[in-house]
């Protein structure tokens, strides 16, 4: 048997694609390939909707979703951050942490000195089953919560009371900006240490104020941004120049969503294209591209491939001890060659013709010896394996041998 040899056609016979088309197809095909790679590697992940929590992504009454499109169609550029990455980027950062055990500490640390609103939060909430991104409330959460935001670096006093909806006044450097915004119903107000109000309700309670030397700012009350405080055109407005004061630069205004369990896991796919395993990429891709040019372009001599069988009764032989070697049957050939010993010991022996199967072992007996020939030939016909048909095999030829003297 031999491999199929197929000719090349001749000069009269084109090929169905050049060469040079070949080539392009591949360099096209493989810079696509290698284009999806880095694009999957590097593109922004989908945004999750989030459930009807208070953050960034929610469309529930207490989300902040509403504030975020509102500020967009206001020609405000925003962004929600889903990566730790960008926890210390430039412009406003708003941070809704949901509990108490939020880890707000680290977060601050990078902030120092960037402008960051803290929203404490307020309602205690669960998902509306009957409405997907609706949220039912049972009440204001226990002033515990709010409280441990940042306590115990900052001890803060939690108060609500019952505003009536009047409008707040502004405090602080935030009196000449004009913001003018209403108190919601009931108002959750802060006090404590440290602090600079920005905004107090009509008794002077602080609902807005900035939390020591820098741009950190505390929003006790977070249906000023909320979803459902935007039901009003006045107080959005408002909620959006209050924003846009506390930004105090052009860059965008961002809405934090990795302290709600909302952030992007890294990309695996990301590390083959970032140190220090950037190099093992480069090092992949230059061994794919020498293979690649060693099936264009023939390193050395092409070396001819032998034949699956070789010619001759040697070839013969041996592939038919492989096959039997392959299926395990060595041990099923000793009577076989019990057979082969006693056609030659009848022809080197002279045994009559006249004698038959059992007769002719009978007369082989007589011949005398240190074993005699049918026990041999038995024991090689039970052989139960390959040793044991090694050893009768071996025990019949010098059988043989030795009678031949």
């Amino acid at each position: 048997m031999s491999d199929v040899a197929f000719a090349r056609a001749g000069p009269e016979a084109p090929g169905l694609f050049r060469l040079r088309t070949i080539v392009i197809l591949i360099v096209v095909g493989v810079a696509a390939f290698a284009a999806m790679v880095v694009g999957a590697a590097y593109a922004p992940g989908s945004a999750p909707k989030g459930g009807g929590a208070a953050h960034a992504v929610s469309n529930s009454a207490v989300g902040y979703s509403g504030i975020i499109r509102l500020a967009q169609a206001a020609g405000y550029e925003t962004r929600v951050v889903r990566d730790e990455e960008m926890l210390d980027s430039r412009g406003l950062m708003v941070l809704t942490p949901q509990t108490a055990d939020t880890p707000m500490s680290d977060v601050i640390v990078r902030r120092r000195g960037l402008p960051t609103l803290i929203v404490l939060p307020k309602w205690a909430t669960v998902t509306d089953p009957k409405h997907p991104g609706w949220v039912v409330h049972f009440g204001l959460l226990p002033a515990s919560e709010p409280y441990g935001v940042l306590a115990p670096a900052n001890k803060l006093t939690i108060t609500r009371t019952k505003s009536g909806g009047a409008p707040l006044l502004a405090d602080g450097w935030l009196s000449d900006s004009g913001v003018q915004i209403k108190a919601p119903r009931p108002l959750q107000t802060i006090s404590g240490a440290n602090l600079k109000p920005l905004l107090t309700g009509k008794d002077g309670r602080i609902v807005l104020a900035q939390l020591g030397e820098g741009p950190l700012y505390v929003l006790a009350d977070g249906d000023l941004l909320a979803n459902i405080g935007m039901r009003d055109a006045d107080s959005a407005a408002a909620a959006i120049d209050l924003l846009d004061q506390l930004n105090v630069s052009n860059e965008p205004i961002s809405f934090d969503v990795t302290l709600v369990g909302l952030g992007r896991s890294p990309n695996p796919l990301r590390l083959a294209f970032d140190p220090p395993f950037l190099a093992m990429t480069l090092t992949l891709v230059a061994a794919m591209l020498l293979a690649g040019w060693q099936a264009f372009a023939r390193f050395g001599p092409a070396v001819r491939r032998e034949r699956a069988i070789a010619f001759g009764k040697a070839a013969l032989v041996d592939n038919s001890a492989m096959l039997i070697r392959k299926a395990r049957r060595q041990a099923r050939l000793g009577g076989r060659y019990a057979e082969v010993i006693r056609e030659r010991a009848v022809i080197a022996f002279g045994v009559p013709a006249k004698l038959r199967d059992k007769a002719i072992d009978d007369y082989l007996d007589r011949m005398g010896g240190r074993a005699k020939f049918s026990e041999l030939a038995a024991a090689a016909d039970d052989a139960a394996d390959r040793q044991e048909l090694v050893a009768a095999a071996q025990a019949l030829h010098d059988w043989q041998k030795e009678k031949g003297k």
